[in-house]
Parts: structure tokens; sequence; C-alpha cells
């Protein structure tokens, strides 16, 4: 099925093909990323897009002493294919296998580990500066998408490059589409810019001139639309220190290939626009690029088929609260940072368009936005995963919980996610919230407790936070009506001896199965901030063994807020910390991962026992 495929496992091999068949090599390597994320599941419209790219950047580049920086990871399938990884795709995001993002422990080809948007320009930049200070000559390339380009921290890096006069090469690949539609000003940029009246003054002059010869004119008119697209984009990059190079085609390789070989022979910071199509090549990607842009395994030939409905997922738990929330109180508005069907708010943005805001792959921005907003008497909910949430943690402190505003922090991904792995993992999001003055923190154990506290959540006149995991839960029934919780308080939901398992959120399924042959008393502690420390104090005055059970790092996590609570109240009872272990815990299957720290069932029972006299 791949005879040009099957003979090249370098990026050496593939530059002594002959170029005019790499367009066939091309095809071969997309018809068979298909066929491997088919079996595996993964991100696949956004790596379909690359696949011409990748194939001239390794045909002109020496990798890997010439350094390729991706940005995000999501559309570098092929660059793994293409640097000895094929045999590996079979594995793909599972334990044990190659990741879905650039590693460095994992190939000498993933020069910078990225798995958070907006990090390439930053990190290519060093190595530039780096290989000018140990005088090689190697270059630096960095490839970042339209939608990674309308963060901050790639403008940043942007503005420090022009001024560095390394020889640094920022290639940015132009679908037109991030995860979710981009959106913001780098989009919009182009169409105010022809809109504008300098513009309008100095086309009304060119006609004026050239309408004396009449061919002369009707050229003009048919370049034009090539004069916006290859001029004027480019007087933003200028700006910032760059020599503009694009827009070119970012499937044509002949094209890719001249024009990176021209590069190469220039000195300082350079800018290549290339335009490409996400799901290329694939025609049902092509036509729905954001249902392709991660998916389960499928069949090729049928593409993805939609399946009957079963529990619903935390996320879609979320998007009908917000829905609900919103047509009860008109301050509510949503503030998503380019996530709107990662986070649920699909049906929220249709519902009510007016009160909802996606911000870009900004979420910094996000959080002071929603902060601005609540200073004014709007009330904010921020829909973002827990590893994202890291990214904007100064805006978190300093803008939210100082002025101490009622902004909600819907945190979804909370604790481990499977085949992301460690990158994608929320492992640490109650350790970080916790210490935060005026927060407020919960974990829901199940479907409708996440309901609830949600609304709970957005009655405060605080920050606040709820943080669930991915996926479904134990399959518990939702009330529609909503009733804010008591602040602080847990609930007992199994009396037992001598043992107590004091459960925080998705423990508690776990907890109750381990009691039943532990006979434990199992708690429902709800809050992590405050923790209701009158529970915790009685426990520990019926029971010898207090156990913590949490999917978050052990280290100042829930477990850490109980040691802390015994220790003010001046108790003194023997405490078992249970929780993620102090190590970025790689991908694989959620449940044997669950299992492997030992919080599943059998682990709990195992540890309990572990620490009980014979």
């Amino acid at each position: 099925m791949y005879p040009l495929l099957d003979t090249i496992n370098s990026p050496s091999q593939l530059r002594e093909l002959e170029q005019k068949k790499l367009p066939q090599f091309a095809k071969e390597l997309r018809d068979f990323l298909v066929e491997s994320v088919a079996k595996t599941g993964g991100h696949l419209s956004s790596n379909l897009g690359t696949v011409e790219l990748t194939v001239a950047l390794h045909y002109v580049f020496n990798t890997p002493h010439d350094q390729l920086v991706w940005d995000v990871g999501h559309q570098t399938y092929a660059h793994k294919i293409l640097t000895g990884r094929r045999d590996g795709m079979s594995k793909l995001r599972m334990h044990g296998g190659i990741a879905g993002f650039p590693r460095r422990d994992e190939s000498e080809f993933d020069a910078f580990g990225t798995a958070h948007s907006s990090t390439s320009i930053s990190a290519a930049l060093g190595m530039a500066v780096a290989a000018r200070l140990n005088h090689t000559d190697r270059r630096a390339i960095a490839i970042i998408g339209d939608g990674a380009m309308s963060a901050g921290m790639a403008f940043e890096a942007l503005n420090n490059a022009g001024v560095m006069d390394a020889n640094l090469l920022v290639i940015l690949n132009d679908n037109d589409m991030s995860i979710s539609r981009p959106v913001g000003a780098l989009n919009n940029y182009l169409a105010k810019l022809m809109s504008g009246r300098f513009y309008a003054t100095a086309r009304r002059a060119g006609e004026k001139v050239l309408g004396v010869v009449p061919p002369v004119l009707e050229l003009a008119k048919r370049a034009e639309e090539h004069v916006k697209g290859m001029v004027t984009p480019g007087t933003l990059f200028e700006e910032f220190g760059f020599n503009y190079i694009g827009p070119i085609d970012g499937h044509d390789l002949d094209v890719l290939i001249t024009t990176l070989n021209n590069i190469k022979q220039l000195d300082g910071p350079q800018f290549l626009h290339v335009v490409t199509r996400k799901g290329a090549g694939y025609k049902v990607a092509e036509e729905d690029p954001i249902l392709y842009h991660g998916v389960g395994k499928f069949d090729p030939k049928k593409g993805i088929v939609a399946k009957s409905a079963g529990k619903p997922a935390y996320t879609q738990i979320f998007g009908d609260w917000l829905c609900d929330m919103a047509a009860q109180d008109s301050r509510l508005i949503g503030v998503t940072p380019a996530m709107r069907e990662g986070s649920g708010l699909v049906r929220f943005s249709e519902e009510y368009p007016e009160r909802y805001f996606d911000v870009g792959i900004a979420e910094q921005h996000a959080v002071t936005f929603a902060a601005g907003a609540a200073c004014d008497g709007l009330k904010p909910v921020v829909a973002i995963y827990s590893t994202f949430l890291q990214r904007a943690y100064d805006q978190l402190i300093h803008d939210v919980a100082i002025q101490n505003l009622p902004v909600v922090f819907a945190i979804d991904r909370a604790g481990l996610v499977g085949a992301d792995g460690p990158t994608h993992a929320g492992s640490f999001d109650l350790s970080y919230l916790r210490c935060i003055p005026n927060m407020t923190v919960m974990a829901p154990a199940d479907e409708n407790e996440c309901r609830q506290m949600l609304y709970t959540a957005f009655k405060l006149d605080t920050p606040s936070a709820v943080r669930y995991p991915r996926g479904t839960g134990p399959g518990v029934k939702i009330q529609k009506d909503m009733q804010a919780l008591p602040i602080g308080r847990g609930e007992i939901r199994r009396q037992g001896e001598k043992i107590a398992l004091l459960a925080f959120g998705s423990m508690l399924t776990p907890c109750l199965n381990a009691a039943e042959e532990l006979n434990a008393t199992v708690a429902n502690m709800r809050f992590i901030k405050p923790l209701d420390d009158d529970l915790v104090a009685s426990l520990a005055a019926s029971h010898d063994v207090l156990v913590t059970v949490e999917e978050n790092t052990v280290l100042g996590g829930a477990g850490s807020a109980v040691t802390e609570s015994l220790n003010s109240q001046r108790i003194n009872v023997k405490v078992l910390q249970l929780g993620l272990p102090d190590v970025f815990i790689d991908q694989g299957d959620h449940a044997q991962m669950l299992a492997d720290c030992g919080l599943d069932k059998d682990g709990i029972i195992k540890s309990v026992r572990a620490i009980l006299p014979a």
C-alpha cells in the first residue's frame, strides 16, 4: 500500500528522494495517517493539514541538526512518522507508546516538548540565540498555527525576536481554524486594513492614473486580491523586525521547497506565512475539521458514526447548567479561551450569543477579562481545563482573588486524563487553588452534585471553583431543580468502624467500594476549601485511622488540608494520605492509571491494610 513510505525511515532517506516523487510520498503519508489514527484515536484534521509542510521542512533542512519546534503538537504525527516512529503509531497515546505531542526524551528530532499553545517562538528564539553564542551553524524553526498566534506569549516572543537579530524562522500555519474558530484582532486585521480610508484613497488614485490605459487597469483589478494577500499582512510582522514572506500554498510542495531553500540562505528573523487546510486530503475531515480534531477509533471508509447517547459527561452537565443558569440570571456571561467544544459551551454560544465570549488562546486575558466584567456587576463563569488554568495563575490571584470578585471557575479535566498524558493532566489544581485567600473550592462526587455545586458557586459573591473530571460519572440521576449546598459541609455516606475514608470528588465511588470490604466509614467531603473541620474532628474522635483519597497530587492537596485541620485543632490521630504521586504520570488508560496510583478499590484496600496492625 505504501511503496515509497515503506522505504523512508528517516529525514536523511527522505532527502535522497527525487523532488518529483515527493507528491506521491505525501499522498502515501496522508493515507497512512488516516488509517493509523482510525485504529488508535488521536488528533486528525490538524495533522492532515500539515503533511506537505512537514515533508518540505525535513527535505530542505538538515534535521535534527536544524531544530523544528512545533506548536502545539497537534500537528506532529507526520513528523513522528518521518523520524523513525512509523511502527510506534500503532501504540500512539497508549501506555508505553509514543506520545501525541513532541517529547524530547522520545526522539532527537523533537527539539522541544510542546503541548500547551503559543510557546514555539519563544523556545525557538532561545535555540537560535544559543546557536549564535555557541558559533553553531544551525537553524531554529517555529511552526505555529493561526489560533496559537492569538496568544500574548507569541507576540511577546515576536517583539523580542525582532531586536535579537537571530537566525530564526517563524512559519505561520494559517488554516483559519484553531481548535475552535479563531477570534480576535489578528483574524480581522487584513479586513480592517483593506476597509480603511488610506487604502480606499490609494485605490481610487490608482484607478484614476491607470484609467487612461484600460488594459493596465484591468490587470490591476485582477491582481488586487493577490496584492491584498501578499503585501499587506506583512506590515504587522515587518513592524516586529521580521522579513515577511507569503502567503504561499501550504499544499504545493514545489512552492514550499523553493521558498524554504531561499529562506535558508537569508540571515536574521524570517516570517513565512503558509496557508493550509485542516483535514486536507480526507473529504469528511475537510468538511467538518472540528469533529475530526480529536477522534476515537473509527472506520476510515465510513468516517465517524454518531453513537447512541449514554451517561452524560461532566462537560455536558456543565453546558446544560450554564444555559439553565443563564435563563435565571441575566448577569451571567460565559468565557472560554478557545475551547467552546471541549468545555461544553456550544449550546450556550447558540442560545446566548451576546453573553458568550471566546477570547482566543489567551488564558491570562480570559481571567482578567472576567475580573473586569465582575467589577461592573456581571457574574462571569470561566470554563477552562485544569491544565490551562495553570497558565493564568497570576491573574487568578491578583485580578480575581485579591479583589474578591465573584468569578466562577468551571474546571474541566481535573485529575488524570488518560491518553493526553502529563501535559494535559489536572494533577495540581486542588493544591494551587486552596492556598489562595477568598477562594471556595469544591469537587463533586457525581453528576447531580456537579450541577448543584455549580449553582452553589454562582450564588456566592466571592471567587469560587468547581473541579470535575474528564468523561462520565457514576450515573446518578440529575435533579432539574437547583439548590445551594451548605458551604464547607461534607456528609457521611457510609457508617463503619475504626477506619474513615475521606473522599474528595471522583474518589467517592472507589472509596465506597473499598469500604464494603474494610467495613470503613466513608465521608463525601465535597469542599476542599473551606474544609469541614467539624466533620474531620468528629471522624477523628470515633475512628483509629483517617484515610484521605483524592485525584490530585498528595503534596499540598486535600489530604494536606485535613492534616492541617487536625493540627490546628490539636487532634492526634493516624492519617494516611492517598493521591497522585510526586511524578509526572505518563499517558495510558485512565482506569489503569488510577490503579497504578493505588486509587481504585483494590489499591485503597491494599494501602489501608498495609498500615493496620496485624
